[in-house]
């Protein structure tokens, strides 16, 4: 499947992110025409009353995967894709989303251990990553019953000698395999403040006919870096870009998203309004369409000129087919799994990175892994107070995620009993209790925690 999308985006209209904590406030809002639900956070046979409820009711639910790792240099696992099928059945959808994005590196083209960031990463864009990527979405688009959405990404980091902006890559994305665009605002002043990228360029680059809806979220700045959090008000300068895509097309969607530290239905009802109306104020009138800039943004013109770095605005006939489809795999497989490899197992920064981002970015993903594992393991933070945040970034510095979350909190509860910790006696065997509960009879003895750190080091030569 290649070229522009087929057929028209479905209307969604202006909608909210349905998540367990607000499933009540969601559904007392008025006027939410449709909501979007975490897919790996449903089951198909069990849905959440409150999405029944809501779906009686005639609002569309759209699943929005975050584990397919399509930007990933394996191609998309047949168990993934077969489930965010069977929601998008469940839910009776028009479409689902995923993200431009890598999750997992490692494993067997790599000869390497598998790696999971927890997190969505960015992927480069190259030639290479761009081929990988096509094949990938051609590959889910085949797998699921209704169309595909892929989303642009928010980043702390950029990889060197990129050959595209965000806009051409995703240009050619949809020019090569006809997937629709999910575009996050919110995302493109990410990258911004972060990475310095024009959005208003990207906004120019990209095929806006392409767009299935639009996704709006708060963040925070902190010292010259912006968070991404989905935990705060949606800010000025969002909304305006919001202002900016409605001045150059009319999105079938657009929708708030809001994951954490999630405030009454009042507030979430007022972000709502301020949607609707920076879209109500940025319609233009007939005849007043924006047109697009050039490339260097300074006039009109049809916004396809040469992405950054060294490459040119389309690439040549050799990158379109997949002759070199494995090799381009495996050098992206290496390049990601040196950067995951850095991020959550303390390894060297590869060549041509910001060491002080990956820095930050590292952090951020151990914080994260932290705040899931209190989510899964709630019990944790409460038996060690206090000193759960500090203990788990330790033990998270040089072990990365690799079994899922539920593993790491056994894994994590085993590291500190295992080096005697914690140092009340109390605490820990309060701590040694949960831990036989969920593991078996007793911490393995040191003994036993070097046997096995022996074998991982040897396991990873």
């Amino acid at each position: 499947m290649n070229g522009t999308p087929r057929g028209s985006a479905p209307r969604l209209g202006v909608g909210v992110g349905w998540r367990p904590e607000i499933a009540g406030a969601v559904e007392s809002l008025t006027g939410v025409d449709w909501v979007e639900a975490v897919a790996e956070n449903l089951c198909p046979g069990q849905l959440p009353d409150s999405l029944v409820r809501l779906r009686e009711r005639g609002v569309t639910v759209v699943p929005h995967g975050v584990s397919l790792g399509l930007g990933g240099a394996d191609r998309p696992d047949a168990g993934r894709l077969a489930e965010l099928a069977r929601r998008a059945e469940a839910l009776g959808s028009p479409l689902v989303t995923e993200h431009i994005a890598f999750v997992r590196a490692g494993g067997e083209r790599t000869a390497s251990p598998p790696l999971e960031a927890g997190h969505l990463l960015p992927v480069p864009r190259t030639r290479d990553a761009l081929r990988v990527l096509c094949e990938n979405v051609r590959i889910a688009q085949d797998s699921l019953p209704v169309p595909l959405a892929v989303e642009n990404i928010a980043a702390l980091i950029s990889w060197p000698d990129e050959e595209m902006s965000e806009g051409r890559f995703l240009a050619e994305l949809v020019e090569r395999t006809g997937v629709r665009l999910l575009i996050d605002v919110a995302n493109l002043h990410t990258n911004h403040v972060n990475r310095g990228e024009d959005p208003l360029r990207a906004l120019d680059e990209l095929p806006v006919e392409a767009i299935a809806y639009v996704h709006v979220a708060g963040g925070v700045e902190r010292d010259g870096v912006w968070h991404d959090t989905h935990a705060h008000p949606v800010s000025r300068p969002v909304l305006d870009l919001l202002a900016e895509l409605r001045a150059r097309v009319d999105p079938p969607g657009v929708l708030l998203e809001r994951d954490d530290d999630f405030p009454p239905a009042a507030e979430l009802a007022g972000e709502l309004t301020a949607i609707r109306e920076t879209i109500d104020a940025a319609a233009p009138t007939p005849g007043t369409a924006r047109p697009p800039r050039t490339a260097d943004g300074t006039g009109t013109g049809t916004g396809t000129g040469t992405g950054t770095g060294t490459g040119n605005s389309t690439p040549s006939d050799s990158d379109s087919g997949d002759g070199d489809g494995e090799d381009a795999r495996q050098r992206l497989a290496l390049a990601e799994t040196a950067l995951l490899s850095a991020l959550v197992a303390g390894t060297p920064v590869p060549e041509g990175f910001d060491r002080r981002r990956l820095r930050v970015q590292s952090r951020a993903l151990s914080v994260k892994r932290a705040g899931v594992v209190a989510r899964i393991a709630p019990e944790l933070p409460r038996i060690l107070g206090a000193d759960y945040r500090a203990a788990f970034l330790g033990y998270a510095a040089s072990r990365p995620l690799r079994a899922g979350y539920r593993r790491d909190a056994l894994d994590f509860a085993e590291h500190l009993l295992t080096a005697g910790r914690p140092e009340s006696h109390a605490v820990r065997r309060r701590l040694s209790l949960w831990w036989q509960e969920r593991a078996g009879a007793r911490p393995p003895r040191r003994a036993t925690r070097l046997v096995r750190v022996a074998r991982a080091a040897l396991a990873g030569r």
